[in-house]
Parts: structure tokens; sequence; C-alpha cells
């Protein structure tokens, strides 16, 4: 228990870190540095980036590496990457914020595949998605209080000190994360590195159950970004309202993964597993018929209610497979795989967001719409037709032969 709770410190630390970074960078750059849009568009894109890129390398590492060491560099690269961002914004350097942020990412990226790789190590298969919820509870939780709080206290003189606190949030998951125990080392396999990629790649393509958990998890991705894309024109072009309307219904969004991972902690003994990995998607689909219901000009709760509902069932959702993914898959594997749907989930994002913007800028936001919807159907479609809705317990889930 006291591993967990060091793991769980080390999370809150490195997302209050993250999501300062994610929500901060855009308001950094315009505010402290007066960058255009381009330049503000380069560095989101590159803070995405270091998901894409860093997955598939970071997970062979895991899989191979001393699971505590690589936790503590993950938190030093952390530390120093977001120490010297906010050193940078301090000596008017843009090229080296935007570089010292890209590298606070990589340390994020570390963080959360080794973490996923650690938790099986020290929790029970019966009490593993309770220390899933405990985790989950710390991203859901900052993010929805990081962007109210900056949101509140953001002007051009604060932002010169934000990314201090971020440094900080390192400081803090380096402290947790020493406390960890050391943990048994895979043997040293022969094969090459592109050899060992393939094999995680290949054991979630033929595995019955991490095989539907990637394709629910990147069309509801791909859903997720193209709706992100387009809710500023659907919300000012279709329902007549205030641009701020986004902003609301993005802390409705962070209130509700929080409540979320909270539940599914305490009702996942006593629900099926497959209710969870059910709702999630399913409880999407409804969202988005929400919005369809908005009326030019009238309330836009119903926006408020469907990002509550996107942020809820789904959370429910990730840490619910989470825990399905580390239970199925072998230890000596877990790195791998869990960077094999982290790279097909952070290489969907973009393209929805593409494909969102094409087709509100092409036809209209309200066909937008219809794809946003269209493709959480095929999201909820993958779990209710594949052997994820026959898991009924945790306890009951062994290591499966691919096939």
């Amino acid at each position: 228990m006291r591993a967990i709770r060091n793991l769980t410190f080390a999370a809150y630390g490195m997302h209050l870190a993250d999501q300062i970074a994610l929500v901060a960078v855009p308001l950094v750059a315009a505010l402290v540095f007066g960058a255009p849009a381009q330049v503000i568009g380069l560095l989101v894109a590159c803070q995405s980036m270091a998901h894409l890129l860093g997955s598939l390398p970071f997970g062979l590492i895991i899989d191979r590496a001393q699971a505590r060491t690589v936790a503590i560099a993950s938190t030093v690269i952390s530390l120093a990457g977001f120490g010297g961002a906010a050193l940078s914004i301090l000596g008017g350097s843009l090229v080296g914020f935007g570089a010292f942020v890209v590298v606070g990412g990589f340390g994020i990226v570390v963080f959360v595949l080794v973490s996923l790789s650690i938790l099986p190590r020290l929790a029970q298969p019966s009490d593993l998605a309770r220390a899933n919820a405990r985790l989950d509870l710390a991203r859901a939780l900052c993010s929805f209080a990081v962007p109210l709080a900056i949101g509140l206290i953001i002007t051009t003189r604060t932002a010169n000190w934000v990314f201090v606190v971020a440094a900080a949030g390192g400081l803090l998951a380096l402290a947790a994360a020493i406390g960890l125990p050391r943990f048994p080392v895979s043997p040293p396999q022969p094969a090459g590195i592109f050899s060992l990629i393939r094999e995680g790649g290949r054991f979630v393509l033929r595995h019955q159950l991490l095989l539907p958990i990637a394709l629910c998890a990147v069309l509801w991705n791909l859903a997720f970004a193209a709706l992100l894309a387009i809710m500023v024109p659907l919300a000012v072009d279709i329902y007549l309202a205030e641009p701020g309307v986004f902003g609301i219904a993005l802390s409705a969004f962070g209130l509700a993964a929080t409540l979320g991972a909270f539940t599914v902690g305490r009702l996942s003994a006593v629900l099926p597993t497959s209710f969870f990995l059910l709702f999630g998607p399913g409880s999407s689909v409804a969202a988005i018929l929400l919005l369809f219901a908005v009326a030019p000009g009238g309330s836009v709760l119903p926006v408020y209610a469907a990002f509550f509902i996107l942020g809820f069932g789904p959370s429910m959702w990730l840490t619910t497979q989470n825990s399905v993914r580390q239970l199925v898959t072998p230890a000596a594997m877990l790195g791998r795989v869990n960077a094999v749907i982290q790279t097909a989930i952070y290489g969907i994002r973009p393209v929805g967001a593409l494909l969102g913007g094409f087709i509100a800028g092409t036809a209209s936001p309200d066909a937008a719409l219809v794809f946003v919807a269209a493709a959480y159907a095929g999201s909820f479609a993958v779990p209710l037709f594949s052997r994820l809705r026959t898991v009924r317990r945790f306890t009951d889930l062994t290591i499966m032969e691919a096939g």
C-alpha cells in the first residue's frame, strides 16, 4: 500500500505539471512572448508529438529496464523540462521555452507508460481496478482543477510564474518516485529493437480483448478530437451562443472525469466489468445526441450535459480497460503493448481534428457533428460485438493466448 501511495503522489505531481503545460503553453506564448497564431499552433503540436514519437521507444525501454529507475528518470526529465521552461520565460527565450516544454512532455509520456507497468506488480487482480482508479483520479482531478485555476489567475504578470508551479509538480513527483521499491527485471531478449516492437503490435492485433480495446479507443479519440475542433464554430454559428460555452463545457468534462474515476473504484467489485466496458462508449453516443437537440439561441445546458457525460462514462471505461490490459498482457510485454495502444490513440487525434475541421469548413458544423456521432457509434459497436461484453470479473482474467 505504501508503494501504491507513492505512485499515486507521483501521479498527482506529474499530472499537475502536464495539465499546466497543456493549458498554459498557448497562454504564455501569447501573453509573455506575443507569439502569433502560427507559432502557438506549432508549440501545441509539439506537445502532442512528444506522446506520438515517444511512446514506442519508451515502451521498449520500460520492458527491458528497472521500472523504479525509469519512473524516477521520468520525473527528473519532467522537472528539467518544466524548470527549463520557467527559466526560459524569465530569460525571454521563446525557442528555449518551446524546447523545454517538449522535454517535459517526454517525461510525462514515460511516467504514464511505466506506471501502467508498475501497478500490476503492486496490486492483486481483485484490487487492480481500485488502484487504477486512484491513478486516474489524479489525472481527472488535475484536468478539472488546473484549467479552472489558470483561467481565474492568469494575467500578463502571473504568466511568468506558471511554469514554476509545473516544475514544483515535477519535484513532488520525484520525491514520491524515490520511495518506490525495486522490481524484478525481465531477462534481456536477443531480438532486435524493431522485432520487439513488432512483437508488441502483433500481440495486440491477435488478442481477442486487446484488439477491441484498441479499436474502441481509436474510434473514440477520433470522434473526440473532431468534436473539439468543431465545438467553437458549432456554438457560435449553429447554436448562436458565446464562444465561452466551450471553456465551461471542458470544465464540466473535467469534473465528470473526476467523478467517474472516483465512482469506478467503488463499483468495480459490485458491477460486472463488461458494464463499464460498454457504458463508456455507449454513453458517449447518448451525449452526442444531446448536441443535436440544442436549439439556435436556446439554452446551452444540453452542451454542458453532453460534455459531462463524455467525461463521466469514458473515465470509468479508461480505468477498467487499463486493468484488463494489465491482466491479460505478460509482464515482459506491458511496456510495448501499452505503447502500441498509446501511439495509435495519439496518432488518430490529429486525423480526427483535421477531419472535423475539414467537414465543418467544406460542408457545415452540423455535418461534422454527424461524423462525430458516427465515430462514437463505431466505438460503441466494437465492445458490443466483441469478447469485451463477456468479461464479468477481473479475477476471471488470465494471461490469454493471442489468436
